[in-house]
């Protein structure tokens, strides 16, 4: 589910500060590889038509989209958060399944579609935050149909919500400062920091001002 190597895929990053566009406008400049492409390992777990495939397999069309979606580029650290993201999404994820997940991409999955235990990182952050946010599979939505519609209103449709994954992507630069596309991740809505506009998970305090 990655570019083409002879393509300078490492660059694509269409971020989240695109809500105006249409999803066809900003797939058009993805430098897409041919479902052909894919190592067969990795086709077993992660696509449909696959007899063992994981919660969240998707077509690689729709695996695209929601690459835009989540405003996420084609590096492994991405490609870790978007595939953690659609499986957690599904919310049939089950913890034995996450193991095979894991033990496959880092040891089976070739080079350069492998993914290191840093990335792995991003991958249970896509998986709880799909969790959290998954309003519907989106392995069953049919992204195929929705070219034409705003990146704003198909966002709203499928549950995306950029300001809790601009928080997330904030918190990723604290966890990983120096992976491949944590330097280009969008953290800020109109300059203010994301994780300032979302409540922190615990419950209530019990403190009372003093008047």
């Amino acid at each position: 589910m990655r570019a083409s190597e002879s393509l300078n895929w490492r660059h694509w990053n269409p971020g989240l500060d695109n809500d105006h566009l249409t999803l066809e406008e900003v797939l058009r400049s993805l430098p897409a590889a041919p479902p052909d492409a894919i190592p067969r390992i990795i086709r077993l777990i992660e696509n449909p038509s696959s007899p063992v495939a994981l919660p969240g397999a998707i077509t690689l069309a729709r695996h695209d989209a929601v690459h835009v979606l989540l405003g996420r580029g084609l590096t492994t650290q991405d490609e870790a958060f978007v595939i953690g993201f659609t499986m957690g999404a599904t919310q049939r994820l089950r913890t034995w399944q996450e193991k095979v997940f894991e033990f496959a991409s880092v040891r089976l999955y070739p080079h350069p579609y492998a993914f290191s235990h840093e990335d792995l990182v991003s991958w249970r952050l896509g998986v709880a935050e799909g969790r959290q946010q998954g309003k519907i599979a989106l392995e069953d939505f049919p992204f195929e149909r929705a070219g034409h519609m705003k990146l704003g209103d198909l966002r709203k449709l499928t549950g995306v919500d950029t300001v809790r994954l601009r928080a997330v992507n904030r918190h990723i630069q604290m966890l990983r400062p120096d992976g491949p596309a944590t330097g280009r991740l969008d953290t800020d809505v109109g300059g203010v920091d994301a994780a300032a506009l979302t409540r922190p998970e615990g419950r209530d305090s019990d403190w009372k001002k003093i008047k």
